[in-house]
């Protein structure tokens, strides 16, 4: 596949027709506390207050904007500061109050999906859960009211749509939680997920732990001291054994692709034992028994932070702007208080140097995994094939599949058989060495040689002290306010490299298997043309000489190349990326220049509420701790609940 489209987005500016966009209409009210009664008492109190915060700075935002454009809608020229600024005002207004998160389910046909989302959401009928509408697959979109929308129903989910995933839980029935190709097939996508996309949790869920026939039961146990009384007690005791044991396997098989500091790793919680139908009838197990309000409870968690960490990013990204619009009418530009910005430039273009080697020194340590990952495809690649080609049961009803398979370019999922691809299968040597070093090139941690991540937070904090040091050796007195502005929009812009480099590290992780689809691409189209007799035989035959063919005239060489390639944009995107954002603000701050400002709208009271709205958020943040140690003290307290009549089954 080729190359198409820049590394991220450009800086935003303004083109004159942007200046009058109006911003985005408030929700309404009852929406907004219609979303709170999934959350108990103690989170909906602290959601409230960040929604209040939220609708008080976009209503201080909205009004500094239009006080803004009207200063200027006649004006012939608008000062090129001023259109930064409308702008990143109007970026703010229309900001989306929570993006979504997304929760893939992947699981067998008939493996609990429908039935765990519906319990989760308490709809006893949300989905259909009768045999004709199973899926293997699908994803859960939930907002911050713990609603679901069922996206997608497809035997497979696309790499694309398991990217948006930030969580993936792996669903298995209790009788087939131990293996079989397609559960193995599930827990690979999973991890392959952890590396390209931006998930950062995975988890097993077993479901349906209800279904145990007890004489069969107490026949095989091998475990235990004590004596199994009832139908659940052995539930209860399975369940145990199933975390303990699935756990310490799913941990294993994270540890062998993912860096060893990985987030995901030091989970408490990397399987769940639930059942949907006890949970809506309570004649075995509590409700608590059941796990499902365990899973609430944790996507509620996730939320609730993600709520925190945006309205936190958004009044501070809000305050910073007003601070500069106030100082803009005042005497904070007079010429002998101006910014000495000479200093701050050449600092700033040896510490953008510095971060260039960092990155290129960082990525140089997928080179060495993948030569060898190379070596290892060139020398295993027959054999992968032929393990694909082969069936013990010979050719019936495999023409038709491999048909399917060549006329997908590699490519096969259906609802009754395992996935077959055949550019991933003979490209799995590859990843096999460059996992453990890609994973580590993206993930969160220390600034070491290994990370990328933490070497644009170094920069970025580098910057934000120097700057400190210049306004203590010059006296921030009338400037101080730009000062501010300046340190929380480089926050802001480097802040959100991140996720930039995120959506680009998919492409960086496809393109070894995207590189081969497209040199195997005539042979496969030329099998699929195959009919007549023998038909099965001959498309492998020209699989077969295609691939040996391709692999002859440097194929994984090609792939290693264009991941190399991709590496390298990477970096450009990232140092140019830096270069004109540092230096559009660095301008920006200047009170020199060629006409950069002009008296504007008098925004004083707009600048102190939001001066107060600001000061807030660490009120909220405290009132919310708070309430959850009083909630966490009187749940200690409180005796523990008991658990539904027993009946001996």
């Amino acid at each position: 596949m080729a190359d198409t489209g820049d590394f991220m987005g450009q800086e935003p500016h303004a083109d004159d027709n942007d200046l009058f966009k109006e911003p985005m209409k408030k929700r309404r009210r009852s929406d907004r506390e219609q979303r709170f009664r999934a959350f108990p008492s103690v989170e909906q109190s602290a959601l409230k207050e960040y929604e209040k915060l939220e609708s008080r700075t976009r209503r201080v935002l909205s009004n500094t904007y239009q006080k803004l454009i009207q200063s200027v809608f006649l004006d012939d020229s608008i000062p090129n500061g001023v259109k930064y600024l409308i702008n990143r005002l109007l970026i703010l207004i229309e900001k989306p109050p929570l993006d979504p998160i997304y929760i893939g389910l992947l699981g067998s046909a008939g493996a609990g999906k429908s039935s765990l989302i519906n319990a989760i959401t308490q709809q006893a009928m949300f989905l259909p859960v009768s045999g004709e509408s199973v899926c293997t697959s699908c994803i859960v979109q939930v907002s911050s009211g713990c609603r679901a929308q069922y996206e997608a129903k497809v035997h497979l989910l696309s790499d694309q749509t398991i990217d948006k995933c930030s969580v993936i839980w792996v669903i298995s029935d209790v009788e087939r939680v131990s293996g079989g190709r397609a559960h193995e097939d599930l827990l690979n996508e999973s991890v392959r997920a952890c590396q390209r996309g931006s998930c950062k949790d995975v988890a097993l869920v077993v479901t349906k732990t209800d279904k145990l026939h007890l004489p069969e039961y107490l026949r095989e146990r091998k475990a235990g001291n004590q004596a199994i009384q009832s139908q659940r007690e052995a539930v209860l005791e399975r369940n145990e054994m199933i975390r303990l044991q699935r756990n310490r396997f799913l941990k294993e098989k994270l540890k062998r692709k993912l860096p060893a500091d990985s987030k995901v790793l030091e989970a408490s919680d990397l399987v769940y034992t639930v059942s949907a139908q006890e949970y809506w009838r309570q004649v075995l197990l509590t409700e608590e028994e059941t796990e499902i309000p365990k899973l609430r409870e944790y996507i509620r968690k996730r939320l609730l932070d993600k709520k925190r960490r945006l309205v936190t990013k958004f009044v501070t990204e809000a305050f910073g702007l007003l601070l500069l619009t106030d100082s803009f009418n005042s005497v904070g530009n007079l010429p002998n208080e101006h910014l000495h910005m000479s200093g701050l430039r050449r600092f700033v273009e040896e510490k953008i140097e510095l971060l260039e080697t960092a990155i290129e020194q960082c990525f140089a340590h997928i080179q060495r995994p993948l030569q060898q990952g190379v070596s290892n495809a060139r020398t295993s690649y027959r054999h992968v094939l032929r393990a694909c080609l082969v069936r013990s049961k010979g050719n019936q009803g495999f023409h038709q599949t491999l048909k399917a398979v060549c006329l997908k370019n590699g490519i096969y999922a259906s609802r009754t058989l395992p996935r077959i691809d055949l550019n991933e299968a003979i490209t799995q040597p590859i990843y096999d060495q460059i996992d453990p070093v890609f994973g580590g090139i993206f993930r969160a941690g220390n600034p070491t040689g290994l990370a990328l991540m933490p070497h644009i937070e170094a920069f970025k904090h580098s910057l934000q002290e120097k700057m400190m040091e210049i306004g203590m050796r010059n006296g921030w007195k009338y400037d101080s306010c730009k000062k501010s502005f300046l340190i929380q929009e480089i926050s802001a812009i480097l802040g959100g490299l991140e996720g930039q480099v995120l959506r680009r590290k998919r492409r960086i992780y496809s393109s070894i298997t995207a590189s081969v689809q497209n040199d195997l691409r005539p042979c496969y189209e030329e099998a699929a043309q195959i009919t007549g007799k023998k038909a099965c035989e001959r498309m492998k035959d020209v699989l077969r000489r295609g691939v040996d063919r391709q692999v002859a005239e440097g194929m994984f060489e090609r792939a290693q190349e264009r991941m190399q390639h991709q590496f390298q944009q990477l970096k450009s995107g990232i140092t140019e990326k830096v270069k004109g954002s540092v230096a559009t603000m660095l301008t920006l701050a200047s009170s020199q220049g060629d006409g950069l400002y002009k008296e504007l709208a008098d925004v004083k009271n707009e600048y102190k509420e939001m001066e107060k709205l600001h000061r807030s958020l660490r009120e909220v943040a405290e009132n919310a701790l708070l309430r959850r140690g009083m909630q966490d003290f009187l749940l200690r307290m409180s005796p523990s609940k008991a658990g539904p009549p027993r009946t001996q089954l």
